[in-house]
């Protein structure tokens, strides 16, 4: 089984950056592909990137495409979250996924994955 542990959340104004970063422990982090999911208030949770086991291979929901970029360091077993040009629409409790059986493409596809972070609340205020 594999821990995750988010940090970078917080308030930012519309046209902010803010940086996510989850640190993965427990198991062989090259095993694992890594995703970012989010869910805002009274809505469903939802895909936001997701990282091949390689880190060559990336996907993001277009809704963030071209403004979200999804990183992995293998020496620091962490995977990061970009964001920038923020929108208030971006408001979310934002968790960090790790996935030993599906793809990164397949976590995409379902929306779902084998493990996940605590959370980390990113705030975009107008």
């Amino acid at each position: 089984q594999v821990q995750l542990v988010e940090s970078g959340g917080g308030l930012v104004q519309a046209g902010g950056s803010l940086r996510l970063s989850c640190v993965a422990s427990g198991r062989t982090f090259s095993n694992y592909a890594m995703g970012w999911f989010r869910q805002a208030p009274g809505k469903e949770r939802e895909f936001v990137a997701a990282i091949s086991r390689s880190g060559a291979i990336t996907y993001y929901a277009d809704s963030v495409k071209g403004r979200f970029t999804i990183s992995r360091d293998s020496a620091k077993n962490t995977v990061s979250l970009q964001m920038n040009s923020l929108k208030p629409e971006d408001t979310a409790v934002y968790y960090c996924a790790a996935d030993s059986q599906r793809s990164a493409q397949a976590m995409r596809i379902i929306g779902n994955s084998e493990y996940w972070g605590q959370g980390a609340q990113v705030t975009v205020s107008s």
